[in-house]
């Protein structure tokens, strides 16, 4: 208490005459010393007063000080709370940085002088001096504090630490051709959840938004990025290269990649050595530089089962539809398209399981790829309001395909993966129609309710196929928090160990990759399932993470 008798966090009466007093500061910790053997992270703690500390000089203090009195006295969780708060401050530190930057910017461009116009056409020049970055890295940073400015919400969640610098700068790429009012509403429908989410994730979420405010939005962006078309070659650390396409045809993208899956596959099948990466970055090299891949078996013969997928004369899975105009997918790929989409309602985007969200157009696209595919399996996921899926089923006969014969199949066309073109009204309710038909001979199934019934359960370690399939429906990807390996190359991992009594059955069992599943098995890490499809990881700190099952476009 002041000892003049006024109320804390008062301001006493000044003296005749005088300034008026300093208003006193509670004290944001307890006064004495810590025991620093037993941790020097005051606060730090998971929930405590500087983990929760919006960045500032307090904050700032208190992480010095930590860090000073040495690290290695801290607590794995309050190492963690001191880890968090860093990041905090780097936002913040982002947050005048950017704010600097578009300063710097404005008062270039305000006057309308000439000198002032010469001024701002070498801004980034400017800014690539003062801060010793590339004139490429510069102009990224003009962009990103230029976008930034106009997004209050955004800016503010910046500089108070709730997001970071990568999640601001896919909310900016995002909304970049939206108008100033669009692109607030649609930062408003994610600034909420964004500190919460890994930036695809975000991407994700802002794009379904923006698909909702502006359905041409991201299609103007797409059109004008795939006049940028290109590929890059440019050297690595290590002394060797990369060679990358980009802003290219989605659709395209994700079957070019699944074909360079297939050839490896081949490839190991025949007696290539090396892993299935090194193997795809052979046949990434071969087919681009016009070499035959069977050569890369160093002079063995592709043997009976002919030539790789996709060479010319194999037959093989890539070599495309006869007569379609779209490439044949080769591989698994988990195209999920809503209802209305489908059947020609609403351009809501559908995705892909280990890429994310499409649009309509690559959607269609993607679909006539894979019904070029005789193996490809059909199945159709009820969900509700949410998109947590209800029910599943199968088929393997396919619906009837796109609208018609594509306007082109060359990659690289303006028109996004050459998306089909236009029916007329009658051809338009004859597909509807049929796709409508198609639907209602699917076999649907109730995906288990909560608590598990069990009815699902295998008493083998192995689960059955048709438990393997439902629980790839409920998790897309691996259940690790942010991590995108779709779930067909993951392990399907006991959340309870089988030999420790764990049940074979939908309530203890969810995909894992290889990597993830090891750090399970890692001391300090665990993984937990007490609701099913409800996943608990605690990591050696101590602090908990919850992931949940895959939210479907709806």
């Amino acid at each position: 208490m002041p000892d003049d008798g006024t109320e804390p966090g008062s301001s006493p009466n000044p003296e005749p005459g005088g300034a008026p007093a300093e208003t006193p500061l509670p004290n944001l910790l307890d006064a004495g010393f810590w025991d620093r053997s037993q941790g020097s992270g005051p606060g730090f703690v998971a929930g405590g007063v500087a983990d929760r500390l919006e960045p500032g000089p307090v904050l700032t203090q208190l992480t010095d000080e930590a860090w000073q009195r040495g690290l290695e006295k801290l607590t794995d969780d309050e190492l963690i709370g001191v880890l968090r708060a860093a990041r905090r401050l780097a936002s913040r530190a982002a947050a005048v940085e950017l704010a600097a930057t578009a300063d710097l910017v404005g008062r270039r461009t305000s006057a309308g002088t000439r000198q002032a116009s010469r001024a701002a056409e070498h801004v980034d020049d400017e800014l690539a001096a003062a801060l010793v970055l590339t004139r490429h890295s510069a102009a990224m940073l003009h962009d990103l504090a230029v976008g930034l400015a106009r997004l209050r919400l955004t800016k503010r969640a910046l500089a108070a630490g709730r997001i970071d610098q990568p999640r601001a700068a896919v909310i900016v790429a995002e909304t970049s051709a939206l108008s100033d009012l669009d692109a607030a509403i649609a930062e408003l429908a994610v600034i909420r959840i964004a500190p919460g989410l890994t930036t695809g994730e975000l991407r994700q979420e802002i794009r379904r938004a923006i698909l909702i405010i502006d359905s041409g939005a991201l299609r103007r962006r797409k059109e004008a990025a795939l006049q940028q078309a290109r590929v890059e070659l440019w050297s690595e650390p290590a002394g060797t290269a990369a060679l990358a396409g980009r802003d290219l045809p989605a659709a395209w993208a994700v079957a070019a990649d699944k074909h360079l899956s297939a050839v490896a596959g081949w490839l190991a099948r025949h007696g290539a050595e090396g892993s299935q990466a090194q193997l795809r970055a052979q046949a990434f090299l071969a087919l681009l530089s016009g070499q035959s891949v069977s050569a890369l078996l160093s002079g063995q013969s592709g043997g009976p089962g002919g030539g790789p997928p996709g060479e010319l004369g194999s037959g093989g899975p890539g070599s495309g539809g006869p007569g379609s105009g779209w490439p044949v997918l080769a591989g698994s790929v988990h195209l999920t398209v809503p209802l209305t989409t489908w059947l020609g309602l609403s351009r809501s985007p559908g995705q892909v399981a280990g890429f994310g969200p499409l649009d309509a157009d690559d959607s269609a696209a993607m679909a006539d790829m894979l019904a070029g595919q005789p193996a490809t399996r059909w199945c159709l996921t009820v969900t509700d309001a949410d998109g947590a899926p209800l029910a599943h089923g199968c088929a393997r006969r396919g619906p009837p395909t796109g609208s018609g014969q594509p306007r082109s199949a060359r990659p690289g066309t303006p028109s996004g993966a050459g998306p089909p073109g236009r029916p007329d009204d009658h051809e338009t309710d004859t597909k509807t129609e049929g796709r409508k038909t198609w639907l209602a001979a699917v076999q649907l199934a109730r995906l288990p309710a909560v608590p598990c019934d069990h009815s699902l359960e295998g008493h083998r370690y192995q689960p059955s196929a048709a438990l393997r399939h439902l629980l790839r429906i409920r998790h897309q990807t691996c259940t690790h928090m942010g991590c995108r390996r779709p779930a067909k190359q993951c392990d399907l991992d006991h959340s309870v160990p089988y030999d420790r009594g764990g049940r074979t059955c939908w309530c203890n069992l969810g995909p894992l990759c290889r990597r993830h599943h090891r750090a399970k098995q890692a001391p300090g890490w665990s993984l937990a399932q007490f609701t099913p499809g409800q996943f608990t990881w605690t990591t050696p700190s101590g602090r908990r993470y919850r992931t949940g099952p895959t939210r479907y476009p709806g």
